[in-house]
């Protein structure tokens, strides 16, 4: 039987460890003594090679979906700087590019004058305002946007 095994590793290209025998037909294994034979009882399945021991992505996939909701981003799970996570020049374009529309918006509907537009688009040129909502409330400061 070790011949067997051994042959069927060899026809396989595996290891011997890997060959395993259906214990009701070792009559038929015994008398199987070339890679031929051997070749005929793998198309049988008499001979079967078992699968590889892989390691399992269920752990994996799980860490995965908790990132796509956000989780696991905290101060003990980052490597990379600021700036390699998440580029700074990338959130300042979003950012100016939102304000920018925002104040075009507000130019186009004649609630602000020319002067002011500019000025407006100057402030946040100049990194003045941190978001659409502080324009917003810099515009109700001064009276010009009503709530």
């Amino acid at each position: 039987m070790r011949v067997q095994k051994r042959l069927a590793a060899a026809v396989t290209k595996s290891s011997p460890k890997r060959i395993k025998f259906l214990t009701d037909k070792l009559d038929e294994i015994k008398e199987a003594i070339t890679k031929h034979d051997i070749k005929l009882l793998l198309g049988k399945k008499i001979i079967v090679r078992k699968q590889k021991t892989g390691v399992s992505r269920a752990r994996a996939n799980i860490t995965l979906a908790q990132k796509r909701k956000g989780r696991r981003k905290g101060h003990g799970s980052r490597k990379g700087k600021e700036n390699a996570r998440q580029n700074s020049k990338d959130t300042w374009i979003i950012r100016i590019r939102k304000q920018r529309a925002f104040i075009k918006k507000l130019y186009a509907k004649e609630i602000l004058d020319t002067e002011t537009y500019r000025d407006l688009y100057r402030k946040s040129k100049g990194g003045y305002f941190r978001s659409e909502r502080h324009i917003k409330l810099y515009l109700e400061e001064k009276g010009i946007l009503k709530q």
